[in-house]
């Protein structure tokens, strides 16, 4: 269990928010609207209304004592970036903010931010690589060259062992896990039986799983 502070309870903030709670972490959310605070309360551990730009009001939330510091402003860049760079003066550990466009990203990794998520830019990748084919399911990107897809199994797979494919030899590309009935097998070894009624989750380089399923 971790200890957070989310700033900015928008739509991005509260599915933060709803999420952590699944987690069972620890979360005060601050936001200036009341009502969005008031929301918020069935997810969070405890909420404050106040001006995240106001050096006396973040002091006072005890910014060293939160494991991490999440800045989900979405409707005013000026107020997260001096979030940002208020929290990394008072001692945040780990301070991860939003951006909207790269230069609000390169701005923020520069004035107080350790990481940075970019939601529109995130978003839209996954929906570029999941429109390309009906046969991908999930996709995940981990950097420029390497991701995890979920995809179907091919038919030509099915009943073939995970040996007899030998795609790792042959692309480079890892299977991590076999999704059947909704539920997630992570036991896979080269005797693994494929069925072309289930999907699988790979790892590789998307060029090598591009060429590997024909995508």
């Amino acid at each position: 269990m971790k200890s957070v502070l989310l700033i900015g309870l928008g739509r991005f903030g509260k599915h933060i928010a709803i999420k952590l709670n699944d987690l069972n972490h620890q979360v005060l959310a601050v936001d200036n609207n009341e009502e969005r605070v008031n929301e918020a309360l069935p997810f969070i551990t405890n909420g404050q209304i106040g001006d995240s730009t106001n050096r006396e009001f973040l002091s006072s939330l005890g910014i060293r004592n939160f494991d991490t510091c999440i800045v989900a402003i979405g409707d005013n860049f000026q107020n997260s970036l001096e979030t940002a760079s208020l929290l990394k003066e008072l001692g945040a550990k780990k301070v991860i903010a939003r951006a909207a466009t790269g230069v609000q990203e390169k701005f923020l990794l520069r004035n107080g931010a350790d990481e940075v998520v970019y939601p529109e830019k995130q978003l839209a990748a996954w929906t570029a690589i999941r429109c390309t084919s009906e046969h991908i399911l999930d996709y995940i990107e981990l950097d420029r060259d390497y991701s995890i897809f979920e995809l179907e199994v091919p038919l030509n797979w099915g009943g073939r062992t995970v040996l007899q494919l030998d795609i790792r030899k042959k692309y480079g590309i890892n299977i991590l896990g076999v999704r059947e009935n909704g539920k997630l097998n992570m036991n896979v070894t080269p005797d693994t039986v494929l069925d072309s009624r289930t999907s699988i989750l790979v790892l590789g380089q998307q060029k090598a799983i591009q060429k590997c399923f024909r995508i």
